[in-house]
């Protein structure tokens, strides 16, 4: 009794896994591994069906976002044409954007800024040069009521406009967005490698979708025109009020276009901080509606027309710190024959100009204009060698008020 190994419950305690209660045993691990492999099985199944939706639901977002775009198909082709008499880029990597505000009154809510008149101007006009290898970004805006030569142009209804001097601003309506780069391109030397075209509604969208742009203003504001009303301080600019603002002429500044432009450029750097900001590159939820807007109120060359194009061409621009994004106004001066008329201040355009085609440093500085070419003839040869001029501007890092 006391040799439990000899008893027949001993031997069963003591068999090893070919007893009896092995069978059991497997039978039990067999069916555990079994439900296992089901479970594995539909667990797949579910993070495929999951991974499946995640990759669907992500291209329907890509094709949204690259199907917004506008691609300016016509403006290519007439480019195409004169591509002999248009100037060569000198510096590879350097990119010149040609950004136009369109004061068009036909598309969606534009009908209240004014009478659709059937033509569009550009209200707005300003060339951006991203420096090689994205160490700066300079902004210059165009005036408007500048005198330039605008080349012949085609029209919409496909007959030709001959030569003329005229305000910048005719190009656009004379010829669109191509007779613009040629009549910039003839201006400035410049080559000009992508163009973006944005109307009033594109504008208001871009900024509702930021959550606002915050502005400082020192004295309150009141213009029926404007459609504005706000208080003095800092205040946070929805899309509409934006609008209103970087367009005013009589209750912001001197009423002057070069001081609406210099409120512009103020409002640009305001509109890089905010972006920039990780509150809204880190965020889906405010990144998506940030790109909707951005892409669907915007009408590029066929290049840029698809996310791909515009991802490579700002990819680096995060990158710029905020001191180096630059914003200026071509150096220019009543116009000798209607003082409501600009015309270029030489050397001082003729030197910017040199600077952005040679990818050379250009520097700015508040009540500031300095141009250094006008102290020798040998500086404006080559402007990478010379001390570099400074002009009248801003940067996207400064904090000011009107």
């Amino acid at each position: 009794m006391t040799d439990t190994a000899g008893s027949p419950s001993g031997r069963r305690a003591t068999e090893g896994p070919s007893g009896p209660g092995a069978g059991a045993s497997a039978s039990g691990t067999g069916l555990t591994r079994r439900r296992r492999r089901r479970w594995l099985r539909r667990g797949g199944l579910g993070a495929a069906v999951l991974l499946a939706v995640a990759a669907g639901a992500g291209w329907a977002v890509y094709a949204k976002l690259d199907g917004n775009i506008t691609a300016d198909e016509a403006a290519a082709a007439e480019l195409a044409r004169f591509e002999k008499d248009r100037p060569t880029a000198l510096v590879k990597d350097a990119r010149n954007i040609l950004l136009i505000g369109s004061d068009s009154r036909s598309g969606d809510g534009n009908a209240r800024y004014g009478r659709d008149s059937g033509t569009e101007r550009s209200d707005t006009t300003i060339l951006l040069h991203l420096a090689a290898g994205r160490r700066s970004a300079t902004a210059v805006s165009l005036p408007r009521d500048l005198m330039v030569d605008v080349p012949g142009c085609l029209r919409r209804d496909g007959s030709r406009t001959g030569p003329s001097f005229a305000m910048f601003n005719y190009a656009f309506q004379a010829g669109g967005s191509a007779c613009t780069i040629r009549t910039v391109e003839r201006l400035t030397g410049i080559r000009v490698d992508h163009h973006v075209v944005v109307d009033f509604h594109g504008f208001k969208e871009m900024v509702d979708a930021v959550d606002g742009v915050e502005v400082c203003l020192r004295r309150p504001v009141t213009d029926r025109a404007a459609k504005l009303r706000l208080p003095a301080g800092r205040v946070r600019l929805n899309g509409e009020q934006a609008l209103g603002y970087v367009r005013a002429r009589k209750s912001l500044g001197d009423g002057s276009d070069t001081d609406r432009m210099e409120r512009q450029q103020r409002f640009l750097g305001a509109l890089v901080n905010k972006v920039q900001s990780n509150d809204v590159l880190l965020n889906p939820g405010k990144l998506y509606p940030v790109l909707d807007a951005a892409t669907s109120s915007l009408t590029t060359d066929p290049k840029l027309a698809n996310l791909r194009g515009l991802y490579e061409l700002v990819r680096g621009l995060r990158d710029i710190p905020t001191e180096r994004v630059q914003f200026l106004t071509v150096p220019r001066e009543s116009y000798a024959r209607n003082a409501n008329r600009d015309q270029l201040v030489e050397p001082a355009a003729e030197r910017l100009f040199q600077r952005l085609r040679r990818d050379a440093p250009v520097t700015v500085a508040r009540g500031t204009s300095r141009d250094s070419s006008a102290k020798g003839r040998n500086s404006a040869a080559d402007p990478s060698a010379s001390p570099a001029p400074t002009f009248q501007g801003n940067t996207a890092a400064e904090d000011v008020c009107e």
